[in-house]
């Protein structure tokens, strides 16, 4: 706060009317003007005037207040009186009042008004106080686009911004003010263009646990730029089908696409894009291998014989159905090493042992491409000696020659029979069947019969002929009221017919 300067005051007089006025006055200090030299019964009324303009006016003897000076209050002053009789009417002296500038309109400067994307840029607000004030504090604010900047007052008049984007363009300006909130100044305008960097030199690379892709393990994917601010958008495609697998838009350089667990289909080429806006730009095309750890192996024995006996040769073919090449395969008994394999297109791996009598017991193989060791399971051997080796030899051929006896006999029955059923059919196609009609005679009734809501079957047997078969005719008929229906039906040549064939005893 400032004190109110009425001491040093410059007096002049008039009619023995006199308006005192402060020597020094600065903006925000407060302006007091008194009018002396009348005594308060004899007046109606006081004016003080400015440039010839009334102010203000009183009733009675009264100072007047200029709570805050501004450049704008400079300028000649004088007060007047009115008295009770026309002789009392007064016009004091005119003081001239010059405010003088605190400090300076401030200057906005900045370290570039045309920065780089992505760089720092420094403003500052620039001012300077009046010698004769220099112990007066002031504060200062930065603002772009009517929009605050940084927190608001501060007392430093600096403000750093540690990067710059495209749409940080606009104007910006500044203000200081005394901390009491008296004087405020702006500076002017000034406008900031950011300048934008294309893309260049886009590359893609993979990052994986060991330094290569495995099947079930993370992938990441890495786009990345040599240059270019901004905004940039990035984005991962597979060759194959053209797709976006992902898309990232960030204020950097390089950006990351996982792929949790990879998958042995993920295998192949892929190649990444990135756009600042001015060009969309493309790595080149990336080859991603997928390796495959071993599964289970099995293992597998091949002897001569049925039996393994000593001194047989024995295979042992240990295989991984799936895995990526080179595979080492390594064949145990219990858990001796007998030796290993390689397979260095894949597949499987075999190793030859010739067997003494030591060699029973359980084998086993391992499979390992570096990716993890599989162990098969344990497949047990079972060796005779030569002696048993020939025994079951011999009891092998004694079984053939068996089989093949068996096999003889069989075929000679078979055609037995086939003989046999062929001699009888032709002897009964020879002898004559006899007359296969009904004698409509035989089926003669005294009385009518009862109805039957059923079919009633008829037989007939036909005359016997003397052979292993004898046929029947049998007809289905509903029976009939009366005996002359009876001969109707069995006359009509549209009833059913079923033969049957008979076994004689």
């Amino acid at each position: 706060m400032w004190t109110m300067k009425t001491l040093s005051a410059v007096t002049e007089q008039a009619d023995s009317l006199t308006l005192v006025a402060p020597s020094s006055v600065f903006e925000g200090d407060s302006i007091v003007l008194k009018c002396q030299g009348v005594e308060n019964w004899k007046i109606q009324k006081m004016t003080y005037h400015k440039d010839n303009k009334e102010l203000s006016v009183f009733k009675k003897v009264s100072d007047f207040l200029i709570q805050s000076a501004v450049l704008s209050d400079s300028g000649n002053y004088f007060c007047s009186t009115k008295g009770n009789v026309f002789f009392w009417d007064k016009r004091s002296n005119i003081v001239k009042i010059k405010v003088q500038e605190l400090f300076q309109h401030p200057v906005l400067t900045a370290s570039s008004f045309q920065p780089i994307e992505g760089g720092p840029v420094s403003l500052k607000c620039e001012t300077q106080l009046s010698p004769q004030r220099l112990d007066v504090q002031l504060q200062f604010c930065f603002f772009r686009e009517n929009q605050v900047l940084g927190s608001r007052w501060s007392s430093s008049p600096e403000l750093q911004i540690p990067a710059m984007w495209s749409e940080d363009t606009g104007s910006y300006w500044c203000e200081a003010e005394t901390v009491t909130h008296r004087i405020r100044k702006q500076s002017l305008q000034s406008q900031i263009h950011v300048q934008r960097i294309p893309i260049s030199n886009v590359s893609l690379e993979t990052r994986a646990p060991g330094g290569q892709v495995t099947e079930g393990q993370k992938l990441i994917l890495l786009c990345s730029v040599t240059a270019g601010t901004g905004n940039v958008t990035f984005s991962w495609y597979r060759e194959a089908t053209g797709t976006s697998l992902g898309m990232k838009t960030q204020h950097s350089l390089s950006a990351e696409l996982e792929i949790p667990a990879v998958k042995e289909s993920d295998a192949g080429k892929y190649y990444c894009r990135a756009d600042n806006g001015h060009e969309s730009i493309q790595s080149k095309v990336v080859n991603i291998p997928v390796r495959i750890p071993v599964s289970r192996p099995v293992l597998t024995l091949r002897s001569p014989g049925a039996q393994t006996a000593v001194g047989d040769l024995l295979e042992l073919h240990c295989e991984a159905l799936r895995g990526s090449p080179p595979i080492l395969y390594r064949f145990y008994q219990k858990d001796v090493t007998l030796g290993n394999s390689s397979a260095p297109s894949g597949g499987g791996a075999s190793f030859n042992l010739s067997l003494t009598a030591e060699h029973s017991g359980n084998y086993s193989c391992e499979a390992d491409n570096g990716l993890g060791a599989q162990h098969s399971e344990a497949v047990p051997v079972s060796i005779s000696g030569p002696d048993g080796h020939r025994r079951d030899l011999m009891t092998a051929g004694v079984l053939w020659g068996l089989f093949g006896v068996l096999v003889f006999i069989g075929v000679a029955l078979l055609l037995y029979s086939l003989f046999h059923k062929i001699s009888g059919e032709s002897s009964a196609t020879n002898e004559p069947r006899g007359d296969c009609r009904l004698n409509p005679q035989e089926f003669t009734y005294s009385s009518p019969i009862p109805k039957m809501e059923e079919l009633q079957p008829v037989y007939v047997n036909v005359g016997s002929v003397d052979v292993d078969v004898v046929y029947s005719q049998v007809w289905s008929i509903q029976q009939p009221e009366s005996s002359a229906n009876i001969r109707t039906l069995l006359e009509n040549k549209d009833s059913q017919v079923i033969y049957s064939s008979v076994k004689k005893s």
